[in-house]
């Protein structure tokens, strides 16, 4: 099969799953549109080791073609502190953070931009269905600070670590803060029991969560600072970001511009 082959078999299969109909369309970006929709709606289950296969190779190859950046080719701005703006769904390390919600099933609205949306994605239903296995075993919704490990799955990373960050709803609190430290040590500490060399941050709350963006930069940055600083942990540590505003707050923080 080629691209174009899997994209459809996929998506019949998961139309298949559903007992819907929709016509596919002929446009390569509106297929992909669709695609990701049904993957996004899909609830956590079982998948056929066909319909497994065909996804995998769908995934591996669509990331291929959209660049993988390894951390070994990255420069460090700080020892063991580097900074990086891209997708993080293409980054080649030992971990990356995906800012979760409380159900931790990852998001299931349609194409969202969050990076909930991305990292569930483009890892693959295989990884709905190992958080929703964490999440039946634990009883309960994922509390704000505290961090889950699942493996990557199609992602280039090996593994993804799953933190649910504060929300900010008006003021900004010293509980708000507290929590996003606790986002931060929660990880660190989570992959350095599991051995991780190195683990990439997403800008945890800044997005559909509201914390201030400049804020959360501090936090970030004085937390992994402390953190390295207190336990002697050797783990190198991204701070990605996606948009320039991110991009000018942690380089000022880092001295990545000097």
């Amino acid at each position: 099969m080629d691209q174009a082959q899997r994209r459809k078999y996929l998506i019949e299969c998961l139309l298949a799953e559903q007992n819907a109909r929709a016509e596919i369309p002929d446009d390569e970006y509106l297929q992909k549109r669709l695609l990701r929709a049904l993957f996004n709606v899909r609830e956590p289950k079982d998948a056929s080791e066909d319909f497994l296969r065909v996804q995998d190779a769908y995934l591996r190859e669509e990331l291929r073609l959209k660049g993988i950046t390894d951390i070994a080719a990255l420069s460090p701005v700080q020892p063991d502190l580097y900074l990086w703006q891209g997708d993080i769904t293409t980054l080649k390390c030992d971990g990356i953070v995906n800012a979760a919600n409380s159900q931790m099933l990852g998001c299931f609205c349609s194409n969202h931009g969050c990076i909930d949306n991305a990292i569930h994605t483009f890892a693959g239903v295989q990884l709905r269905q190992e958080c929703a296995e964490i999440m039946k075993a634990q009883g309960h919704n994922e509390p704000a600070g505290e961090a889950k490990i699942t493996k990557a799955y199609n992602l280039p990373c090996k593994y993804v670590l799953h933190t649910v960050g504060p929300i900010v709803c008006g003021k900004l609190t010293e509980e708000h803060e507290r929590l996003l430290e606790s986002c931060y040590c929660s990880c660190l500490a989570l992959a350095d029991k599991n051995g991780l060399e190195s683990l990439a941050f997403c800008c945890i709350s800044t997005g559909e969560f509201h914390f201030p963006n400049e804020r959360a930069a501090e936090i970030a940055v004085q937390t992994v600072r402390e953190y390295k600083w207190e336990t002697g942990s050797k783990i190198k540590v991204v701070f990605n970001v996606f948009k320039e505003q991110d991009h000018e707050i942690y380089a000022r923080l880092l001295g990545a511009n000097k």
